[in-house]
C-alpha cells in the first residue's frame, strides 16, 4: 500500500455495549500534536479503509492542500446481525451504541489527539445503514457532531419524522448521496427495498432545515462500493476543506 501516515489501534471496554470495541486510528503524514484535527469516525471502519480506501485518499489530500489535517477513525461489526443490531434505528442495541460513540468513543479521540473539541469538527461517516446511524445520532448530539456523510442511507418513517421534528439540523453540515439505480436493494433481512424514493424524500426534508446541505444523485449508482468509493475524493474535499 506504501501508505505515509500511521494507522494505530485502540480498544475500549464499552460499559454500554458490554464488550470490546476496536477503534483504528489513521494519523496523516504531517501528524503532530502542534496541529489541531478534525475528526471523521466511520461505522464500516474496515469497509472505508480497504473498500473505500480512506487512508490513500487522506495521504494524496493532505499533500495536495485539498483537505484540512483530518485525523480518521474506523469502527467495525462482526457480522451483518452483528451490523444491524447497532446502526438500525430500531435495532436492540442501537442506543447503547449511540451512547457508546458519545461518551467512549469521542473522549478516547479527544484524549489522544489534538482536537478542537467542537461539534463543527467532528463527523460521522457510513454507508447504508451505518449513514442512517450517522444521521440519527448527528441529530440526537448535535454539539458533539457537526458533519454528517451518509451515502444511500437506509430511509424509514422512522427516519422522516426524526428528521422532520429536529429542530436542531442547521448546525450540522450534511452530504447526502444516492444511486439512481437503487430501486432494489438486497437488504440483510432478505427483504428488496427501494432506496430511492425514500431518499429522495428525505432530501426534500433536509432542503427545508437550511443546513450547509450537498445532496448528488449518483448516475447508475448502485447500492455497492463502487459507487461510492468513486465519491470518496468529492467527500473528503468537500466536508474538510
Amino acid at each position: 500500500m506504501g501508505r505515509k501516515g500511521k494507522m494505530i489501534e485502540k480498544e475500549i471496554e464499552s460499559s454500554y455495549l458490554n464488550e470490546p470495541m476496536t477503534i483504528k486510528i489513521y494519523l496523516p503524514e504531517s501528524y503532530s500534536p502542534l496541529f489541531k484535527y478534525n475528526i471523521c469516525i466511520m461505522q464500516d471502519g474496515n469497509d472505508y479503509f480497504q473498500m473505500g480506501r480512506v487512508a490513500t485518499l487522506s495521504d494524496k489530500l493532505h499533500s495536495s492542500k485539498e483537505m484540512t489535517n483530518t485525523v480518521f477513525a474506523g469502527i467495525h461489526y462482526k457480522d451483518k446481525y452483528d451490523r444491524r443490531k447497532k446502526y438500525h434505528p430500531s435495532g436492540e442495541q442501537n442506543d447503547a451504541y449511540t451512547k457508546f460513540l458519545v461518551k467512549e468513543v469521542v473522549p478516547l479521540l479527544d484524549e489522544i489527539i489534538p482536537t478542537y473539541h467542537m461539534g463543527q469538527s467532528r463527523a460521522l461517516m457510513g454507508d447504508s445503514l451505518a449513514g442512517t446511524l450517522a444521521l440519527m445520532t448527528a441529530i440526537r448530539y448535535p454539539n458533539t457532531f457537526g458533519k454528517v456523510v451518509m451515502q444511500s442511507p437506509y430511509v424509514d418513517e422512522n427516519v422522516l419524522s426524526t428528521v422532520k421534528d429536529a429542530e436542531n439540523l442547521h448546525s450540522i453540515d450534511i452530504y447526502h448521496t444516492i444511486g439512481k439505480d437503487e430501486t432494489e436493494v438486497h437488504m440483510t433481512d432478505g427483504n428488496i427495498a427501494d432506496f430511492l424514493e425514500p431518499n429522495r424524500e428525505l432530501n426534500k426534508q433536509l432542503k427545508t432545515k437550511g443546513t450547509t446541505y450537498y445532496y448528488h444523485e449518483l448516475e447508475n449508482g448502485d447500492h455497492s462500493w463502487k459507487y461510492w468509493q468513486k465519491d470518496m475524493p468529492r467527500i473528503l474535499a468537500t466536508m474538510f476543506n
